[in-house]
């Protein structure tokens, strides 16, 4: 690799191609993935005092930023005709998680962090069962496939 290369060009494509082929399950846990780490970063630039340094406002902001595009992603991802009454509940779930970030980004509560942390590392773990079980399944039933879309 010639000098001032970019290291992390193979890694980037194959994350890239990881993204583009993945099926639709495996997208939601990994945008799953994503909220949940942003969020624990976010979550440690709280000092146990309740504060955030002047220096870690805006990378504290950002995370949550991060966080909230993607749950902002999640919420039109879902596919309200077919999903039915679970799409109506994740949708106040997304709806209910992004007003509590935003306050969250004014008042630095932590303990506002834990309850999404909690609840999207929960959600998190029931997608990730939800994706396997889809893509160890041989035989499809009809109308098992997920109820929501990607669009990017």
């Amino acid at each position: 690799m010639a000098y001032g290369a970019n290291p992390y060009g193979a890694y980037n494509t194959y994350r890239e191609v990881g993204v583009k082929t993945a099926s639709q399950g495996k997208l939601i846990v990994m945008l799953y993935e994503g909220a949940v780490s942003n969020l624990e970063k976010a979550m440690a630039l709280i000092e146990n005092t309740g504060k955030i340094q002047a220096k870690n406002i805006e990378a504290f902001g950002n995370h949550l930023q991060k966080v909230m595009d993607i749950i902002t992603e999640l919420e039109i991802s879902l596919d309200m005709d077919k999903g039915g009454e679970i799409a109506k509940n994740l949708m106040s779930l997304y709806v209910y998680f992004n007003k509590v970030l935003l306050e969250a980004t004014m008042d630095h509560k932590i303990d506002k962090l834990q309850f999404v942390h909690k609840m999207l590392s929960e959600l998190h773990e029931s997608w990730i069962t939800a994706a396997n079980s889809t893509a160890n399944s041989s035989t499809k039933m009809p109308g098992s496939a997920p109820s929501f879309s990607i669009q990017g």
